[in-house]
């Protein structure tokens, strides 16, 4: 279900504290995933063999994992592969499925027959179970995940836009742009687009924090990165035969994923209502 088409408004419900505790919250991700290992107190990968499993201290401010690596190292350092690739499967569903919507929306007739029929094909498509075949086939890889995530998601934008330029489509504006000779593409996206922009927007980020949940899903399965990279689905999959010795280290990973996420979610919901109530007012 897109951002337009839920019942309630988290945005509204949680009000503007709690929208600039989320902006926070995305914000520290972000920087941590942009500084990496500038900022982690000890390198993701060394092992201090005489704190196996060691519970938090001074020099491990989250412990130690199974064997002997910082957890808050290797939490920070990690951020950036489970920013950085959902990020990219946002904005790239978002280019090719905004442009697919509004080709779809605008002209009608049989282009968009075409377009909608693919839309179904891929919608009925398992994407997680797509991918996790393919990368068996030809191989674990990061970037393979990311590029199959943003194909798979192509068709959510498409038909989200879509639906939002068939509103907006028989309206007097474009009637208007049309009678004084302006261009097809130019009406799309600079005339219909905007206002189908609230919709786009938050629909991206919904993209982006379920594309976040799904690679932290793929890598907890073996299917991202190689094993003892630096990453939070990895962290949750090598933490949880030690559960009981030392709980943070899968804890923590856990606990980042749900607040990125559900962070990510919440902003693009207030995004959509600030937005939306704007195109009203005018």
């Amino acid at each position: 279900m897109s951002a337009a088409q839920r019942p309630g408004s988290f945005g509204r419900r949680i009000g503007m504290l709690g929208i600039v505790v989320c902006g926070a919250i995305v914000a520290v991700v972000a920087a941590v995933a942009i500084l990496g290992s500038a900022v982690a107190p000890h390198s993701a990968g060394a092992q201090d063999v005489g704190n196996i499993l060691a519970g938090p201290s001074g020099a491990h401010w989250l412990g130690t994992d199974s064997l002997g690596r910082d957890v808050a190292s290797r939490l920070i350092v990690g951020a950036r592969s489970a920013f950085v690739g959902p990020l990219l499967i946002a904005i790239g569903s978002m280019l090719i499925g905004n442009a697919l919507g509004l080709l779809a929306g605008y002209r009608g007739g049989r282009l968009d027959a075409i377009l909608m029929r693919w839309v179904d094909l891929m919608w009925s498509v398992p994407a997680l179970l797509v991918i996790i075949v393919v990368l068996g086939v030809l191989g674990t890889s990061y970037w393979a995940a990311v590029g199959l995530l943003t194909i798979l998601t192509v068709p959510f934008d498409a038909r989200v836009v879509r639906g939002a330029t068939l509103e907006q489509a028989p309206r007097p504006y474009v009637q208007a742009a049309r009678t004084l000779g302006i261009s097809d593409t130019r009406i799309m996206f600079f005339h219909i687009w905007p206002n189908v922009a609230a919709v786009a927007i938050a629909n991206t980020f919904l993209v982006f924090a379920a594309s976040l949940t799904a690679m932290a899903g793929l890598s907890f399965l073996g299917f991202g990165l190689a094993p003892g990279s630096p990453d939070w689905g990895l962290m949750l999959a090598e933490g949880f035969q030690d559960l009981f010795q030392n709980p943070l280290a899968i804890l923590a990973p856990g606990v980042a994923i749900v607040l990125a996420a559900t962070s990510i979610n919440l902003i693009g919901d207030w995004l959509y209502e600030r937005l939306s109530s704007r195109g009203a007012s005018r």
